[in-house]
């Protein structure tokens, strides 16, 4: 069946790759470890513990992961029309579900980065003024600007994956089936280790990155595998 990239362009998708992976360091130590840095006091509970990891947080600090979050993660997931393109390379079917979860993405994602951000400067401003009053006010403002856009993005976000999933999996693109792995959702692996690790300030600051951890896995795993998509071709049956 024609298709809308019939042909994939493996330089080009190469330089996505690529592009992707620097983009995902950018999100991943810039937008996510500069705000993740620190540790949570044991003493306290429930979210009173959870926002005390962000209380040594500066403002500069939540400038620049705000920033830099935003221009990662925007250039990271355009960098996810190379694996695109090589779903459209086989399905127009699949790949056109796939860039409607990438799409919403793009919109959301590092909207969503943001909102994060804002929610912890929000309590810290606060607390500043009114400690006793600063978790309950982050927690109206996560409520009112940060669930929403976080709840769209879910969406979307799980579409594409899905998508890229049961796509590789079914044999829809150049790929082995094995490169299903290959994948976002690779970054819950980072929670788990990273809570494993205890309680360090550097644990803390990969786990927060656990989206931009799962793209540079992506990236990467697609990347050394080209010459088996090259040397693979597309079969009729797929």
């Amino acid at each position: 069946m024609k298709t809308e990239y019939n042909k994939p362009d493996w330089k080009r998708i190469a330089h996505l790759y690529k592009l992707g992976i620097i983009a995902s360091l950018i999100a991943l130590i810039g937008g996510d470890m500069i705000l993740g840095w620190g540790t949570p006091d044991q003493s306290l509970t429930g979210m009173a513990q959870y926002f005390s990891r962000y209380a040594a947080v500066s403002d500069k600090r939540i400038f620049w992961s705000a920033t830099l979050g935003m221009i990662g993660i925007s250039i990271e997931t355009l960098c996810f029309f190379g694996v695109y393109r090589v779903i459209a390379a086989v399905s127009d079917k699949y790949a056109h579900a796939y860039r409607a979860g990438l799409i919403g993405m793009l919109i959301f994602g590092p909207f969503c980065h943001v909102m994060c951000c804002a929610t912890i400067y929000h309590h810290n401003a606060v607390a500043r003024i009114d400690a006793d009053l600063a978790i309950n006010e982050a927690l109206q403002f996560a409520k009112y600007f940060l669930i929403p856009v976080t709840a769209i993005f879910l969406v979307f976000f799980m579409v594409m994956n899905i998508v890229q999933i049961t796509a590789f999996a079914k044999g829809k693109t150049p790929y082995p089936r094995w490169c299903l792995v290959f994948t976002m959702l690779t970054g819950i692996i980072d929670i788990v280790i990273m809570r494993m690790a205890g309680n360090h300030p550097w644990a803390y600051a990969l786990s927060t990155g656990w989206l931009s951890f799962g793209s540079i896995v992506t990236f990467s795993g697609l990347l050394l595998n080209i010459s088996k998509a090259k040397t693979g071709g597309i079969s009729e049956g797929q």
